[in-house]
């Protein structure tokens, strides 16, 4: 099975509740009218994310489901198998050690996902976890750092265990 984060649209959408309301903030009348705040709830998980910055529920749907991608990477794990490790995605991403990934594609949560199930797998070393999937310790690390709050816990799991922080 995949990790959530890594699901097309329609298939994590299908297993999500989806809620709408209205949402504070500037925007005038019609956004006091109209529930243009949207909630998305992953049913297996628990885990949720919302938008409600724009108008348009449409835009808010697009951007709770980013959220939502996001959150599940962070907080979701994956049991690692025995073995060879590395998705189709993962491997199509990697070349020479590196991974090649914006930030901003659409790839990069199931992305950063996948690396922190193998750093958890790993017991949270980056060495161990960078010669399972293939890659160089330092991208390993960089792809990480690319999303704060994951480096942020990725470090607080290694204080936990008594390691120093990774920089």
């Amino acid at each position: 099975m995949p990790h959530p984060a890594a699901l097309p649209d329609e298939t994590l959408l299908a297993q999500c509740e989806f809620g709408r309301s209205r949402s504070s903030g500037p925007g005038g009348q019609h956004r006091n009218k109209v529930e243009t705040q949207v909630t998305l709830t992953h049913r297996p998980t628990g885990i949720s994310a919302q938008a409600g910055e724009r108008r348009s529920q449409i835009e808010n749907k697009r951007m709770a489901l980013k959220r939502l991608r996001y959150t599940l990477a962070l907080e979701h794990r994956e049991a690692v198998p025995t073995g060879e490790i590395g998705s189709e995605l993962w491997r199509s991403r990697r070349k020479g050690g590196r991974i090649i990934c914006s930030t901003e594609h659409r790839d990069f949560p199931a992305l950063l996902a996948e690396a922190l199930d193998a750093i958890a797998d790993a017991d949270w070393d980056p060495k161990m976890a960078a010669l399972r999937l293939e890659v160089s310790t330092s991208q390993l690390t960089k792809l990480v750092k690319d999303h704060s709050p994951a480096f942020r816990m990725w470090n607080q799991r290694r204080a936990e265990r008594g390691l120093h922080p990774l920089r």
